[in-house]
């Protein structure tokens, strides 16, 4: 058995001052040092950082390292995942689609079933478009824009291997059988690229808001939105691109006052770019300029972003004033209880041994994945 000792543990339901970790694939054993009883086949792992937290959980994001998941193969996913965990801490990951025909989209389905079968830690597919709002389309093409359809969902979860577990769309364009559908097939239905008033959210069955206060009805003084539905309906999860470009410090700070570190995801978000120079690159078919650590189609738009999820969990904390317990929450935890990741987002016998270790500046110093240190190559 491995074991990681004398670290400050942050579990997801607490922590312990000095403790260890005996793991392989699943998690045997979690305990203070003063507890910590040797045995013959111990293989102490881990032995720089400081705190041991749950493996970062990243529901959306399009892709990085010059790769994204509409376009790439089965193998280049899985390298591309592989960065993710080993650069990022990111143990669990959903492979994020774009706006695009359907053929593209079903080549998508087939890829990323494939790359899943390999890497446990492709945990699901957040099917972003193409049923959403021309009004809020953000950075994606208008031109394959479809109404929500339950049977065109149906074919890609076929095809995806039933591994569809979150779709954005325009609840306002939603039929009830559609969002029933999703229900009914543990998949969330999330409103995002949305022109929705809050009256028709509020009748409709959206349980988590994509990127909150970006590509949807704003919050207003006499309409709350999309943006108000998020923050102020008990239920609602609402996910946060913690760059300080997608969402300014002092938005995200009152997104958290008035949320509780209970509500919020943090996701990423972003794309082929990420970990890649500045300069040209691509988003579901259109050309994406990086400059300055920002994504833009060249009218300007925010394209997805270059943000890593390690800098994500750092801003939160940065931008909000909590500590690790509260961003552990936001970077595993409520992902794991909202999609029934059952063996994720806590460190405790019997979940998988998915670690993420941290030193006194909460830099990322390793990764653990299924029980196994995760590296680049």
């Amino acid at each position: 058995m491995k074991v990681i000792k004398n670290k400050i543990i942050y579990t997801g339901n607490g922590y312990i001052e000095d403790g260890f970790v005996r793991f392989g694939s699943t998690i045997t054993e979690v305990d203070s040092m003063r507890n910590f009883v040797p045995r013959e086949d111990d293989e102490e792992v881990f032995a720089e950082g400081e705190y041991v937290i749950p493996g970062f959980i990243d529901v959306h994001s399009h892709g990085g390292y010059g790769f994204d998941s509409m376009d790439a193969s089965p193998d280049e996913i899985d390298w591309m995942v592989r960065q993710m965990a080993a650069k990022e801490g990111i143990t669990s990951y959903f492979c994020t689609t774009m706006t695009q025909t359907y053929e593209n989209i079903e080549k998508a389905m087939v890829n990323i079933n494939e790359a899943a079968k390999k890497n446990p830690v492709i945990q699901g597919i957040h099917l972003e478009g193409p049923f959403i709002s021309v009004k809020y389309k953000g950075a994606q093409d208008a031109s394959y824009i479809k109404k929500p359809d339950e049977k065109v969902l149906a074919r890609w979860n076929e095809l995806s291997g039933g591994r569809i577990r979150l779709v954005t769309y325009a609840p306002e364009e939603a039929s009830e059988e559609f969002e029933n559908w999703c229900l009914a097939n543990r998949i969330v239905p999330s409103a995002g690229h949305s022109n929705a008033e809050f009256s028709q959210l509020c009748a409709c069955r959206a349980c988590h808001v994509t990127h909150l206060y970006n590509a949807q009805r704003g919050l207003n003084h006499r309409e709350p939105g999309v943006t108000g539905y998020g923050l102020l309906t008990d239920g609602v999860n609402v996910e946060l691109i913690c760059d300080g470009i997608h969402i300014k410090p002092k938005m995200v700070y009152m997104a958290h006052k008035v949320k509780g570190s209970d509500g919020i995801e943090l996701v990423t978000d972003s794309m082929r770019a990420k970990g890649m120079p500045e300069g040209k690159s691509e988003l579901g078919g259109q050309t994406v300029y990086v400059k300055d650590g920002t994504a833009r189609l060249e009218d300007g738009t925010i394209a997805g972003s270059v943000l890593t999820y390690i800098k994500a969990f750092q801003n939160i904390m940065k931008f909000t004033g909590v500590g690790l317990e509260d961003a552990v929450k936001m970077s595993s935890g409520n992902q794991a209880r909202e999609f029934g990741l059952t063996q994720k987002g806590v460190i405790q016998p019997g979940k998988d041994a998915d670690f993420v270790l941290l030193d006194r500046e909460y830099e990322l110093k390793g990764t653990i994945s299924m029980g196994e240190f995760v590296t680049a190559e």
